[in-house]
């Protein structure tokens, strides 16, 4: 099914509303995703991305109905990723000499993932395609979130084709970001953020800056996930400048893993405590047993610390919360504080593995983080509340 943006601009993409995972099994997305191509008419006819390689042949049928494939003229591939390029082999199939327009670094990674020696036209910042009325200005965008990630700009209709920035997971009848719930919008973009872009801060303050510098009049960012902004589309652009810059909320999140409740009520116990010490701090408690890790992960990125407790259990620490350490370490959370907790029978060593790989991931860890033996008694709950107490000043 086609939507109209434009006049010249048609939306030939992939509503998947039962996706719940992606990258693998690397990301939840709770409420789908869609996978956005668009067909642009003027002069010269453009095809800009395609979808998933599951829809290939849906996605190649659909745009039969639309256009006769033979009067497509360019293929612009902004970002080389199976989601994206995934019906590129299936629409070259059917015309085959067709010019793919990507960047360098897009070629390497679609004859890495395709093995196919096409038509492919390199482009880099700056270089334009006439079309017609209408050029399209291509802007490479490296590390947003590929370092073969681009742009394209189409004058005249003064559309961003943004690709993966400015996206979210989040399946839409209705294309546009005014027409959808923005609560539910904004959250799906912020996890987006938190779990893909973070590591990437620097690079999209450049970009974002880079493209303002350009003078470029930006009526819609057509993203290739989830909704299109179309209006204000700059509030996305000044929210993900607000998100690279070292972003953090009044909000402490802790994040726990249990095995007999011990590491569960000292959790509990020093949460009391906090908020004690500051009604006004947002305190959350997560179980990343039971948890989705990548919405722990958009806590974690909305907080100015984060507490982190498991038990110990031979001489480690539960895998759940070494699973999400390791995650923290690799998004490079910046300007946050952070402290360990954990419950222990005879060993003890959780807190000090905790406090040595959020160092790693670059927290500031503002004490040893504290240890109780087997189930705290009340004694102990009020030592963890104390803990919390003391926390609140040192962050």
């Amino acid at each position: 099914m086609s939507r109209k943006i434009t006049d010249k601009v048609t939306w030939v993409g992939k509503i998947d509303w039962e996706l719940k995972r992606f990258h693998g099994e690397e990301l939840s997305t709770h409420r789908g995703s869609t996978y956005n191509a668009y067909l642009i008419r003027d002069e010269k006819t453009v095809l800009i991305d395609t979808v998933w390689k599951p829809y290939e042949k849906e996605f190649v049928e659909n745009l039969k109905k639309e256009i006769d494939l033979k009067e497509i003229d360019y293929i612009v591939i902004n970002h080389g990723e199976i989601d994206h390029s995934g019906a590129l082999e299936a629409l070259l199939n059917e015309i085959p000499d067709t010019p793919v327009y990507c960047t360098a670094n897009a070629v390497k990674s679609l004859k890495g993932h395709y093995h196919k020696d096409w038509n492919f036209v390199q482009v880099k910042t700056g270089d334009t395609l006439d079309i017609g009325e209408s050029k399209l200005i291509f802007v490479e965008a490296r590390m947003l979130h590929w370092p073969d990630s681009m742009f394209t700009y189409m004058t005249g209709e003064n559309i961003l084709f943004s690709n993966d920035a400015f996206g979210q997971h989040y399946a839409a009848e209705k294309l546009f970001n005014d027409k959808v719930d923005n609560d539910e919008l904004y959250y799906e973009a912020m996890k987006y953020y938190a779990n893909i872009l973070t590591p990437f801060s620097g690079f999209v303050k450049k970009k974002i800056y880079e493209l303002l510098d350009m003078n470029l009049s930006i009526n819609m960012i057509c993203t290739s996930h989830g909704v299109i902004w179309k209006d204000n589309p700059l509030q996305i652009v000044n929210k993900y400048l607000e998100w690279a810059n070292d972003y953090q909320e009044n909000q402490i999140t802790i994040v726990y893993d249990t095995m007999w409740n011990g590491t569960r009520r000292m959790a509990e116990a020093i949460a009391e405590g906090i908020r004690e010490a500051d009604s006004s701090v947002v305190i959350k408690l997560y179980n990343a047993a039971k948890f989705d890790k990548n919405d722990i992960i958009t806590e974690i990125f909305k907080s100015k610390a984060i507490l982190v407790g498991s038990p110990t259990i031979n001489r480690g620490i539960s895998y759940s919360i070494a699973g999400l350490l390791e995650m923290i370490k690799g998004l490079g959370f910046k300007n946050k504080k952070a402290a360990a907790f954990g419950a222990y029978g005879w060993s003890g060593e959780s807190v000090k593995i905790i406090n040595e790989a959020l160092e790693k991931a670059g927290f500031t860890v503002v004490n040893d983080g504290i240890r109780v033996t087997w189930n705290p008694d009340a004694q102990a709950a009020d030592e963890c509340k104390e803990f919390g107490r003391t926390l609140v000043k040192q962050i």
